[in-house]
């Protein structure tokens, strides 16, 4: 496996790190005190490893700084539940629903849940597949701008330029379609689906806050629904039904409400150092959220969200009590009646 430089986004820039191929797939290694080698877009590939131990070997062979790692980890897709191999492994909780079946899954939703689809659509709401060009872009830009903050913590994409925002989105196209819901021209929210075999992973959805009362978000998942099975797709995912520790959380609660269920895949750990070995055995490789306790995550949870609400209060505040300074200005540049300037 020869090594090769790729980009990926670390804390909303693109940053230059070194990979390996393993047939196929790239294999990146990330953090600073445990450093965890890993498949780079996992959750987005149609195939799984195909040969785990052949990338073992060579990752501990690595001497670069760049691509040695304590731990190298990796997962099982959907359908497949039972473990493959015998290395140490945990469950991943993937928040998924069966496909096969629009009118199934439409049946079992919460009645609120369908009230919410059909909400959408009396109020105006426009729901189709758009190709990913220009005018899409100008659209998904306009809805990430909407709030500086998402889910309680700021948003990532907010204040992008165009430049930034095509390249963010321009994975996969090969194999995505671009759910878009639209009112009066005005694209409100858009969800990125990503086909993988049998299974279709939804890799965004966005909505505009300021249009919440339309339900957006409640048709893009249905029309996701539809089109899996359209498609003969099985599975819907959207990403982990449960984070570690954290149980509860809005964005969980809409995934119920909207027929996600919790499927456990198998992900494996393989120890590459002695230090590897001794976090695995303290469990540090799970991270805060795999280590804290529910109570103590949800605390923090709040904490946050209250913070950005204050930080994004005082924000607008100063915007509001510069506004008569900057027309203050303004009029004093204006020269007086009779001025000779």
């Amino acid at each position: 496996m020869e090594s090769y430089p790729i980009e990926i986004i670390v804390k909303r820039k693109w940053v230059r790190v070194l990979a390996l191929d393993s047939n196929g797939k790239t294999i990146a290694v990330r953090g600073k005190w445990i450093k965890v080698a890993y498949i780079h877009d996992e959750w987005w590939l149609d195939t799984e490893l195909d040969d785990p131990e052949a990338c073992v070997k060579k990752l501990k062979e690595q001497r670069s700084p760049g691509l040695r790692a304590d731990i190298f980890t990796f997962s099982q897709k959907l359908p497949g539940s039972l473990p493959q191999y015998g290395y140490a492994q945990e469950w991943d909780s993937v928040a998924a629903v069966r496909t096969t079946s629009f009118k199934d899954w439409w049946e079992k939703l919460p009645q609120e849940s369908r009230k919410n689809v059909r909400r959408s659509q009396k109020r105006g709401v426009e729901i189709r597949i758009k190709p990913f060009d220009d005018d899409l872009i100008k659209g998904i830009i306009g809805v990430n701008n909407d709030s500086p903050t998402r889910q309680g913590g700021p948003n990532v994409h907010y204040g992008k330029s165009f430049d930034q925002v095509k390249r963010d989105y321009s994975a996969f196209l090969d194999r995505s379609d671009f759910i878009c819901a639209s009112l009066g021209g005005e694209l409100i929210g858009f969800l990125k689906l990503v086909y993988r075999g049998e299974v279709a992973a939804i890799l965004n959805l966005t909505t505009k806050a300021s249009h919440n009362d339309k339900r957006p978000a409640n048709s893009l998942i249905a029309k996701a629904v539809e089109l899996c099975e359209t498609k003969g797709v099985s599975y819907l995912t959207y990403g982990l039904f449960n984070y570690g520790n954290k149980r509860d959380s809005p964005l969980r609660e809409f995934k119920s409400r909207n027929g996600f269920e919790e499927i456990l895949t198998p992900r494996f750990y393989v120890p590459l150092t002695t230090w590897g070995m001794l976090t695995m055995k303290v469990k540090l490789h799970r991270g805060l959220l795999g280590i804290l306790p529910h109570r103590v995550i949800t605390l923090a949870v709040n904490a946050r969200t209250k913070w950005y609400s204050i930080k994004h209060f005082i924000s607008r505040c100063s915007s509001v009590l510069e506004r008569p300074n900057r027309i203050r200005q303004t009029e004093r540049s204006t020269p007086p009646a009779g001025s000779k300037l």
